[in-house]
Parts: structure tokens; sequence; C-alpha cells
């Protein structure tokens, strides 16, 4: 199977998704360099609440790692200036829920595993800017849980 491609683009305001203050290339990371979601997620697998990955988590490979085009090199510089001036990026959040919601990212990678993101999120891999994919809305949780034959309990997801 040919490795994945990632697209060149000059303009994210055509994108589906909000625009963030760096531009993170999913489709780049996740697609191209296939990077499992959990290396930079990795507190979905410890977390009801995983978060956005920490500055260091990006700089820890970008220290070394520059772009393969100027457009990426200077999205890596705003990470490299971001982290220089501990001023972390104040990224725009895509996945919402309403606050009498929870979602246990960690019980659902224990009974999907690591490689289920996607349930939910949608082929990140190929989206160069992450949208909302999935509808989120009770109906649509509990048609998964449905179909997966597990709990329906209110108390699973509202506590």
């Amino acid at each position: 199977m040919p490795a994945f491609k990632a697209p060149v683009i000059s303009d994210t305001g055509s994108l589906p998704g909000p625009r963030q203050p760096i531009f993170f290339r999913h489709d780049v990371h996740a697609g191209q360099d296939r990077v499992p979601c959990m290396y930079c997620h990795y507190s979905a697998a410890i977390s009801s609440e995983p978060g956005i990955p920490a500055l260091q988590t990006c700089f820890g490979c970008h220290l070394m790692i520059g772009g393969s085009t100027p457009s990426h090199e200077a999205e890596i510089q705003k990470v490299r200036d971001a982290w220089s001036n501990s001023k972390p990026p104040e990224w725009v959040r895509i996945h919402t829920l309403p606050g009498f919601v929870h979602f246990p990212h960690l019980r659902h990678i224990k009974a999907l595993g690591s490689g289920s993101c996607g349930t939910c999120h949608g082929d990140v891999a190929r989206m160069p800017q992450v949208y909302q994919a999935a509808p989120l809305t009770m109906g649509w949780c509990t048609n998964c849980h449905m179909q997966k034959q597990v709990t329906r309990d209110c108390l699973v997801c509202h506590y």
C-alpha cells in the first residue's frame, strides 16, 4: 500500500473546522508520518478528561525536527516561539459536550482499543484541520452503545 502523502494547503480558510493559533496538520502527523494518536494524546488512556497535549509534547519532537516546506517551518517556528516565551497556544476546542455529559476516554480506550479514536473523532489522519465529524448527540452515542451491546444506563454518562 503506498504511503499517504498530505496535500499542500495554502489557505486554511477553506477547510472545515475552526482556525487554530498554529496550523497543526493531523494529516501530516497522524496520516503521512503515522504518529499514533496516543503518542500526543497519551492522557486519554489515563484521564477522563484528556484535554489538549502540552506544548512540551510538540517540542519534544520539534526541538530537532523542522518543516518540509516553508509554511510547515513557519508553523513549527510558532511552536518554538511559544516554548521560548513559556506561552502555550490558546487552542480552540473542537469536540465539546454539554456540562452534564461525561465521556470517559479511559473506559472507551480499554473497551475498544487505542486505535478506536476515529469512532468518535472521524478519520483525523486525513484531516488537514480537525473538525467535529460526528454529531456526538445522545442519540448518536446511544446508537453506538446499542450496536456494541454495552450499557445504556443513564449514570454511565450523566453524573
